[in-house]
């Protein structure tokens, strides 16, 4: 699994002209899927993020997590997070998990982080839908993360 996280202040979804989901102070996660992603994969992921110490505490140092600020988190699945860039100017994407099973696993990510309480609200946008994702970015603060190097 592939993951851009923003720290932001505010970020929302539009889907064709209409805002569908918004938060507040959290995180904002571009989430891709890869073809060769498992459980072992989503549960690191979210233990990861879940407990990910970037929120600033009295002393103004990275040292609170999601949970002591009351976080909110925006989950939108990008395939494109496993573009592969190496040959052309087109990037192809067979690395990517097919779309329904793919989707299974943003839903699972967003179960899995909904049992561990650590963010106030969890959002997410359309799976498959063409997206304008606005966020206002708190620092900036951007972390990436790549199960295949981590695990």
């Amino acid at each position: 699994m592939r993951a851009v996280l923003q720290r932001v202040l505010n970020a929302n979804v539009v889907v064709k002209n209409e805002e569908i989901r918004s938060i507040g102070k959290g995180f904002v996660v571009f989430l891709g899927i890869g073809k060769n992603d498992s459980e072992k994969d989503l549960d690191y992921l979210v233990k990861k993020i879940c407990g990910l110490r970037i929120f600033e505490d009295e002393n103004g140092k990275m040292n609170l997590c999601p949970s002591a600020v009351c976080a909110e988190m925006l989950v939108i699945s990008n395939f494109t997070l496993y573009a592969n860039t190496t040959h052309g100017f087109r990037p192809d994407f067979i690395e990517s998990m097919p779309p329904k099973e793919a989707n299974e696993f943003v839903e699972k990510f967003i179960l899995k982080s909904k049992k561990q309480n650590c963010f106030k609200k969890i959002e997410t946008g359309i799976f498959g839908a063409d997206m304008t994702v606005k966020c206002v970015n708190d620092g900036p603060v951007t972390i990436i993360f790549d199960t295949e190097k981590m695990i």
